[in-house]
């Protein structure tokens, strides 16, 4: 598979009919989803690794990397109806590819969550209406594996980079996308709202014993 071709498989996925603000259900990009899932690919973080995706909404992300080759991807959000589509999504990607996908849906909080995973990919609320709120999914990250990938406004990369370096995790990449929110909502004006979003790969740092 190529990278353009996850995308366009990536594009076909289902997405929230009726997203909800309180939770910020903005739909992760697939050309951003697709590049972001062959970059971890390309560094060796997900074929034959155990993924988790938090805050996993539809599922673009956990089973993008599957689709990859990854082992298994836990796939955790709050949201009954987000895991309902997820779950469409796998049996839609599994009759695209043939491939049998290892993914495990939890509906519920991400701190109840307890299990652990080689890598995290996530995209996380961006704390618009519960700030702070990527801390907590961060922070959570951080505490179950050793390599995450994450999404957060460029506008906080100060307070992320101190974040992950308070923590013991060292920033190995950071890449920045214009990120397309769609009209979706009714306080959205524009068709397409474009808003500069980073994405942090980070490591946790190796300790001599």
């Amino acid at each position: 598979m190529t990278k353009k071709e996850l995308c366009i498989m990536l594009s076909k996925l289902k997405v929230f009919e009726e997203p909800c603000i309180r939770l910020e259900q903005y739909p992760t990009d697939p050309e951003i989803a697709g590049e972001t899932l062959w970059f971890a690919h390309m560094q060796g973080d997900i074929k034959d690794k155990v993924i988790a995706d938090l805050g996993s909404g539809t599922g673009i992300l956990g089973l993008g990397a599957l689709v990859l080759g990854a082992k298994k991807a836990f796939l955790i959000d709050i949201d009954t109806k987000a895991m309902e589509l997820a779950m469409k999504n796998k049996a839609f990607l599994e009759q695209e590819t043939g491939l049998e996908l290892d993914a495990s849906f939890t509906a519920g909080d991400i701190e109840v969550f307890d299990a652990q995973a080689d890598i995290v990919i996530m995209n996380p609320p961006f704390g618009t209406k519960n700030q702070k709120i990527d801390t907590v999914f961060l922070l959570k990250a951080m505490s179950i594996a050793k390599v995450i990938y994450s999404f957060h406004k460029a506008s906080t990369k100060e307070y992320i980079d101190k974040l992950v370096k308070d923590n013991g995790f060292t920033t190995t990449h950071y890449n920045e996308y214009d990120f397309p929110i769609k009209q979706s909502m009714a306080q959205h004006k524009k068709k397409i709202e474009r808003i500069k979003v980073g994405m942090w790969r980070i490591k946790k740092n190796e300790t001599s014993i």
